[in-house]
């Protein structure tokens, strides 16, 4: 096979797979106008391409997908054109598919399975008769491929995995004083500052638009986990430091602690082939004029071709929080890719609301019974 013909479609892996796996020359991607009119998008594809050490001629050949006399003219012209030509019908409208049908004749059509993870053979393809996929991706190469730039988050992830022990010890304290613990960051927002390791105040202070005072036993159990030093308290201030920069924006940052466990955990599942804490997108091609749109995922992981994208809160999940993981998960993966949202609140009477239109959403919710590592790794294997 020299050229690959592609029916473009929105679920970005079926765009990127079959060009990966065999190699063509040239890829031709039949395609809706505004997409052979988005250079940032072709960039990223491109970009994809040489990332995955794939260099093939990448053509886009502007049709509607809904108008199958127009699909039918655009292939056969691209047939008569091209030499050596396969065409893969993964993605696409029934209109291109039809039109992929009607112009086939004795060229090879294959397809790619999703539950079998496999590529099949459609007609005159034998070389692509029940062939495994054998691609692995990483979070990088999942949101490039539809049109998007992991950029830097708030973590770094080289250095985390160092610290395993210290997530471990930050979630003891947690687990014992998840009910107060909002409060308590917020406290601690207040007497430290975030270029400071040294942190001082009164005992009680106005966070969270109230009175807060500092929870004794909270500080004791830090200084124990050596997430503190130098912890000294009357009757009327506090003051402690941060052992080091890490340690201090964990601690001035409420949802931290739920996050580190989840990739603690995914982690721990060793069945991910990439593991990324505050993984930052920017969706280059999602605004036509050129301003940068960035979205903040909390934990994204890759296993195979298969991303999962998951949502952390420390209170209940509202509707919204939903909506926006959908539309991530769709927009970067489609069908091939997975979400969960993790509440460590306590169940409201607005949470059987809540589960119906997860559910109605495709997305895992995992409540807290079931945040505990060992459980939490359960989870997230099955």
């Amino acid at each position: 096979m020299k050229t690959l013909i592609e029916l473009y479609d929105e679920r970005p892996l079926d765009n990127v797979l079959a060009t990966e796996v065999f190699r063509p020359k040239e890829t031709v991607f039949i395609c809706p106008p505004e997409v052979a009119q988005d250079r940032a998008l072709q960039s990223s594809l491109r970009q994809y391409f040489k990332l995955r050490g794939c260099l093939p001629k990448l053509t886009f050949v502007p049709v509607s997908l809904l108008d199958a006399v127009k699909v039918e003219k655009q292939l056969q012209k691209t047939l008569e054109t091209h030499e050596d030509c396969a065409i893969d019908i993964s993605g696409g409208t029934d209109a291109a598919l039809f039109a992929a049908g009607a112009v086939s004749g004795g060229v090879p059509v294959i397809t790619y399975s999703r539950s079998k993870n496999a590529f099949f053979e459609i007609k005159n393809a034998p070389f692509a008769d029940d062939l495994p996929c054998t691609v692995r991706l990483d979070a990088r190469a999942c949101l490039m491929m539809a049109g998007g730039e992991l950029m830097q988050g708030r973590e770094d992830n080289s250095l985390l995995r160092g610290r395993l022990e210290d997530i471990d010890r930050l979630f003891c304290v947690y687990r014992t004083y998840r009910r107060v613990w909002n409060d308590q960051i917020a406290y601690i927002q207040r007497i430290s500052r975030a270029d400071a390791l040294d942190a001082e105040g009164p005992r009680k202070a106005t966070a969270n638009n109230r009175a807060v005072a500092a929870e004794e036993g909270l500080f004791r159990a830090l200084a124990d986990q050596g997430l503190i030093d130098r912890l000294h308290m009357d009757g009327e201030r506090i003051a402690f430091r941060f052992p080091d920069e890490t340690v201090r924006f964990w601690l001035r940052d409420m949802g931290s602690v739920l996050e580190l466990q989840v990739f603690r955990a995914c982690l721990e599942a060793d069945c991910f082939d990439d593991v990324i804490l505050s993984a930052v997108v920017d969706w280059r091609s999602a605004d036509p004029a050129g301003q940068a749109v960035t979205n903040e995922i909390d934990v994204m992981c890759v296993r195979g071709v298969t991303p999962l994208f998951i949502s952390c809160k420390t209170c209940e999940i509202r509707t919204e929080a939903l909506n926006e993981l959908a539309i991530l998960r769709d927009r970067f993966g489609g069908k091939a890719s997975r979400a969960a949202i993790v509440t460590a609140a306590s169940a409201s009477r607005s949470r059987r609301v809540m589960l119906k239109r997860a559910a109605e959403l495709n997305i895992e919710v995992i409540e807290w019974e079931d945040i505990e590592l060992k459980r939490l790794v359960r989870k997230l294997k099955s």
